[in-house]
């Protein structure tokens, strides 16, 4: 049970070095710059890429768009036919395909359509989203790095694994307050459960479906970046390490 990035505080100054990095790399290559930040399920990978889209428009002059790989989840149909429903968000999950195509096309096109995914009904929609590419293109999602030979540069979002915990369990929360007044295909069938009971199956699909995902899967990519940024539990950098 992925959830949206909610709630998290980060501030421009946090990610300056980064995207230094990044406006020189577009410097030195003379071409558009793709990104791919990963980390583990809640740990607040889209906060960051709007926090260093803003900071290489506001120290650079550079325009990014924030493509995530969630658009490119297998619909929940396709998942059941396959059996991997409880295996989404691994990496059998995606269209990798559809993963690659995009970042073959991002390099070249000036727009691209990218599917879209939304957290509250928990699934692909049918519209599509057209993105006008132009300086920096920052994918973001769980899997992002598994794709390092078609990114010029790779981030990983990292922080204790209880604070992941923690997170996922607050925006669960949130999705789970918001299907009260949205509509929601999925979280309508816990709206109405509170307290211990939601939190406890919170925490479970966190043990069973994103630590196992975390430590098969998504960590292991971490090897694949360029920086890797460590946050303390109120989401303010703890230490950021560049690769050798």
């Amino acid at each position: 049970m992925g959830t949206a990035d909610t709630g998290e505080s980060m501030v421009v100054g946090d990610l300056a070095s980064t995207g230094t990095r990044v406006a020189d790399l577009l410097q030195t290559n003379g071409r558009r710059v793709i990104v791919g930040l990963g980390g583990g399920v809640a740990v607040g990978k889209s906060t960051a890429a709007r926090t260093l889209a803003d900071g290489l428009l506001e120290n650079h002059g550079l325009e990014t768009a924030i493509v995530s790989s969630d658009g490119f989840l297998l619909p929940n149909r396709d998942l059941l036919e396959r059996g991997l429903l409880t295996r989404k968000g691994f990496p059998e999950s995606y269209d990798e395909d559809a993963i690659r195509t995009f970042l073959v096309e991002a390099r070249v096109e000036s727009s691209v359509s990218v599917p879209v995914y939304d957290h509250l009904v928990y699934d692909i929609m049918f519209d599509r989203d057209i993105v006008t590419l132009a300086d920096v293109v920052i994918f973001e999602g769980v899997n992002a790095l598994r794709y390092r030979d078609l990114l010029d540069f790779g981030v990983y979002l990292d922080a204790a694994e209880s604070d992941m915990r923690s997170w996922y369990l607050d925006r669960a929360r949130t999705l789970r307050d918001r299907s009260r007044t949205e509509e929601s295909s999925f979280f309508d069938g816990f709206a109405d459960l509170d307290g211990p009971g939601f939190d406890a199956m919170a925490i479970n699909v966190w043990e069973s479906v994103n630590l196992l995902n975390l430590n098969e899967c998504i960590l292991p990519t971490r090897d694949h970046a360029d920086v890797v940024i460590v946050k303390h539990s109120d989401h303010s950098i703890s230490r950021v390490e560049t690769a050798s």
